[in-house]
């Protein structure tokens, strides 16, 4: 249950031609405490709830528990969550032996596009696409929980 990505910044709509799929995401979260977050997460006709622990030193690496929910629970839950809730379209694109997962957010954070990639361990090598631009991890303005308690002209 630990969950090891890296973040970045992208630098072009470049992923688009080669994303194999995307979905709509709305999220929000019910806890931000420095210790653990619980997020709501709402995409087709799924929904789940998210519980991540504290990131290690580096940022890569932090527990993460997750379980489907009933969909109309999950929507009552999002009406309980933090001022302002995500909403953001999520690419899927393969590159070399991973695939990135590329955010373009929506509604007060229009215009910000990140992009995380998953990994199997904190010190594996990734094959950066061109479309990638500074690397944020461990900083904690990208994070979609701290986005979450901004609005839009507060955004990174």
């Amino acid at each position: 249950m630990t969950e090891i990505e890296r973040k970045f910044l992208v630098t072009s709509d470049a992923f688009i031609a080669q994303a194999e799929s995307s979905s709509y995401i709305v999220q929000g979260y019910l806890t931000k405490d420095p210790e653990r977050t619980v997020r709501i997460r709402i995409k087709a006709n799924q929904s789940y709830i998210t519980v991540k622990g504290i990131s290690d030193e580096s940022g890569k690496e932090r527990f993460e528990w997750e379980k489907e929910i009933d969909l109309d629970e999950g929507k009552q839950l999002l009406n309980l969550a933090l001022p302002t809730v995500i909403e953001k379209t999520r690419y899927f694109v393969p590159h070399a032996k991973h695939t990135f997962e590329v955010d373009v957010f929506e509604g007060k954070h229009k215009g910000l596009v990140i992009c995380e990639v998953e990994l199997n361990s904190s010190d594996e090598k990734v094959d950066l696409p061109a479309w990638v631009g500074q690397e944020v991890t461990g900083q904690k303005e990208y994070y979609n929980s701290y986005l979450s308690s901004v609005s839009g002209d507060e955004s990174p």
